[in-house]
């Protein structure tokens, strides 16, 4: 798949998961958090292994790919889910999607660190931009930041453990479909969530009969298209491009989450965000690499024969 068609599904993801903030903002403050999430990624899980069996892509792991699948259902899937899940019922919507847009600077620094890997000038100024659009972004609302309390630690913790598995994800790749992998991960991450939801809110399964249809909905919607296309789709483009670029692009989150926002929670979004929505496009193109491509692409036409 050319670069062109990877960055317009890395889009396309973006706009999913934007919407998919404010869904479930919706779904969590209305049922048990860590019981819906575990029969999110549980019911994803399913729709990823038949999709993948359609496809003729089901294999058994080998040894050496167990260490990745099972780190990544406890980085992707444990830890990420469960602390977002945790995190939303318990902070802003504003400190949330400032955290959550740290993201792809957490990934470039873990890549610095794990490969040694240094990022060109250019690339580096496009994380910069798209931190600093998420930030004003974010801000612009006129709620600001407000004091630190245990729902921005776990969304911390939440964004943090969704950049590790992206290192160990592009690690996976090199011997496993990462369509697969992501199978795999949410399978083996659900089942474990799903004990930890048991310990954590004993009438869990009892809760959800009381669940209005519209909230079913709701949650069909994050389960297909966010967690199990989006994901499956995302650590895809992951194999193709490499962690740091794919991740720049989660920055375009917040510009969706707004969108989710208006759509979904009734918000309004404010001129002063557009300020903002200027400098994560800004980032994306630069931190992507799309520039240097573009750029590297004019020079050589301009070679002669």
């Amino acid at each position: 798949m050319s670069y062109v068609r990877i960055y317009m599904l890395l889009t396309a993801i973006m706009i999913t998961w934007g919407l998919n903030v404010s869904i479930l903002k919706i779904i969590v403050m209305n049922t048990e958090p860590v019981t819906i999430t575990a029969l999110r990624i549980f019911t994803a899980s399913i729709i990823v292994i038949l999709i993948l069996f359609y496809l003729g892509l089901i294999r058994l792991p080998k040894k050496k790919e167990l260490f990745y699948i099972f780190g990544g259902a406890l980085l992707s899937v444990v830890f990420h889910h469960f602390f977002l899940a945790e995190g939303l019922t318990r902070t802003s919507g504003s400190n949330a999607g400032l955290i959550l847009g740290m993201g792809p600077i957490l990934t470039v620094i873990l890549t610095m660190i794990f490969f040694r890997q240094k990022p060109t000038v250019i690339r580096l100024l496009g994380f910069l931009c798209g931190a600093l659009g998420v930030s004003f972004t974010v801000m612009a609302g006129g709620v600001g930041i407000h004091s630190i309390n245990l729902g921005d630690v776990d969304i911390l913790l939440s964004i943090l453990s969704q950049a590790l598995s992206f290192i160990l994800i592009n690690q996976a790749s090199k011997t496993m479909d990462p369509r697969l992998l992501t199978g795999y991960m949410m399978l083996i991450g659900s089942f474990i969530l799903f004990a930890i939801s048991f310990w954590k809110e004993p009438n869990c399964l009892s809760s959800l009969a009381d669940t209005p249809p519209s909230m079913w909905g709701a949650f069909l919607f994050s389960a297909i298209f966010a967690t199990a296309l989006g994901h499956m789709s995302y650590n895809y483009a992951i194999g193709q491009v490499g962690a740091a670029e794919a991740s720049i692009f989660l920055n375009l989150n917040t510009l969706f989450a707004l969108v989710g926002s208006v759509i979904f929670l009734n918000e309004a979004i404010l001129p002063s965000h557009f300020i903002g929505l200027i400098l994560i496009v800004l980032g994306v193109l630069l931190g992507s690499g799309a520039m240097e491509m573009w750029i590297l692409q004019r020079k050589n036409r301009k070679l002669p024969d």
